[in-house]
């Protein structure tokens, strides 16, 4: 199991983790249309090409998810019971089809569940980061984490 317990996390802990993805724009039409959001900043080229940025954005949902997703190998996987919110999203600069980013997490408090004895909420902050160096994705994660297993 790849995911850390609640014990084994501590405020101020940084990870920097290894894994990058750069963002295909197939990436960005297939969540978009499985999303159901047809807006054209996304969609048209044509459309886009014609905005301040000149070509379509990454949806900023799919940012989210890869960002938070990209974190799960090293943090969560197979030690949490869920995701309990996420606050204070923010895109500060644009991703577009083409750019590679990588996600560093710190985490920034942790608490003992007071209805769940086996379990804990771990809060980390998340940043996406593409290979120009730039922040494009931050948010605040909290996670209902499960407490190392008690032998017997």
């Amino acid at each position: 199991m790849a995911g850390l317990y609640f014990e084994e996390f501590s405020e101020g802990q940084c990870f920097a983790h290894d894994w990058t993805r750069t963002v295909t724009e197939m990436d960005n039409v297939l969540f978009s249309s499985l999303t159901m959001n047809v807006q054209p900043l996304h969609l048209d080229a044509h459309f886009s090409a014609k905005t301040e940025f000149g070509k379509p954005l990454v949806n900023s949902l799919f940012t989210l998810g890869l960002m938070i997703g990209m974190t799960v190998n090293d943090t969560t996987m197979g030690t949490t019971i869920g995701n309990l919110g996420m606050t204070e999203v923010k895109f500060p600069k644009p991703v577009f089809a083409g750019d590679t980013l990588h996600v560093r997490t710190t985490v920034l408090s942790k608490r003992e569940s007071k209805s769940w004895p086996h379990a804990g909420i771990v809060e980390f902050q998340h940043e996406a980061i593409n290979h120009r160096d730039e922040i494009v994705a931050t948010c605040k994660r909290a996670a209902f984490m499960r407490k190392r297993p008690t032998k017997g």
